[in-house]
């Protein structure tokens, strides 16, 4: 049977502090961010998702971004080198616990810089947004990874947003949803559906047709409803100020290990 674990980690007392690359600095309410927190773990949990808490990193404001520091598949385990030097800090209590969890861990090195948010798996593809935090070492050295275990990886330009997944992601079918202004081509995705609110671009897989997504995206929510996918709602409205969505704060672990 195959297991359904996320990743979660505590957001920093510092959150107000993190980083803002494509949009204009808002104030961050810290107290409402701790309580959408809660509430985004608690919803992974009423959905059948074991959550795991990696050690919480007090000294670094982006933190609770989880996703950012490891992407995983199957029990392989890359631990990342973020592509801002303020982050490469997140990734060290993020090994540890991929590695007491069983995963074999594989770490970016060098010169590669890679975030967790930039890579988009959808079946045997993985699309990996080519930007501001993510280069070309750190390209290649995911796919020597992955290649050879039978997964295509597709490089993706990307400009106009902070990661790949703050413009696409999947939904259980294979398709690619995205908000079409903030996307540098969407025909590097064969099958891709447009959707009115950039909010609404992203979605968290959670099992039977249910699909995590943020609540400010009512339009898109009712799209994907028409399309018989179940939108379960939550509220990040103090995270997408720091381009934050519902992928960026859990690492979702399908594997059997």
């Amino acid at each position: 049977m195959t297991t359904r674990r996320a990743l979660v980690r505590r957001p920093s007392p510092r959150l107000a502090e993190g980083l803002v690359t494509h949009i204009e600095r808002q104030p961050v309410d810290t107290a409402k961010a701790f309580a959408q927190w809660d509430d985004y773990v608690r919803t992974l949990q009423a959905h059948g998702w074991e959550t795991i808490e990696v050690p919480a990193a007090p000294d670094c404001p982006d933190s609770a971004f989880v996703e950012d520091a490891v992407v995983a598949w199957g029990d392989l385990a890359l631990v990342t080198r973020p592509g801002d030097d303020t982050r490469k800090p997140e990734t060290i209590e993020a090994e540890r616990t991929v590695s007491a969890l069983g995963f074999q861990v594989h770490n970016i090195t060098g010169e590669g810089t890679l975030d967790g948010g930039d890579v988009l798996k959808v079946k045997d593809i993985f699309y990996v947004g080519r930007g501001g935090r993510t280069n070309a070492e750190g390209v290649r050295q995911l796919r020597a990874l992955f290649a050879p275990l039978g997964i295509q990886v597709v490089a993706v330009p990307l400009t106009k947003v902070l990661h790949l997944k703050s413009a696409v992601t999947a939904l259980p079918d294979g398709s690619i949803i995205g908000y079409v202004p903030v996307i540098d081509d969407p025909a590097f995705f064969p099958r891709f559906i447009e959707v009115p609110e950039e909010s609404g671009a992203h979605v968290v897989d959670l099992g039977e047709g249910r699909l995590l997504m943020a609540a400010d995206a009512p339009k898109s929510a009712a799209l994907l409803e028409s399309l018989g996918y179940q939108p379960v709602l939550v509220d990040i409205s103090e995270y997408e100020k720091l381009e934050g969505c519902v992928t960026c704060l859990s690492v979702r672990l399908r594997g059997a290990v």
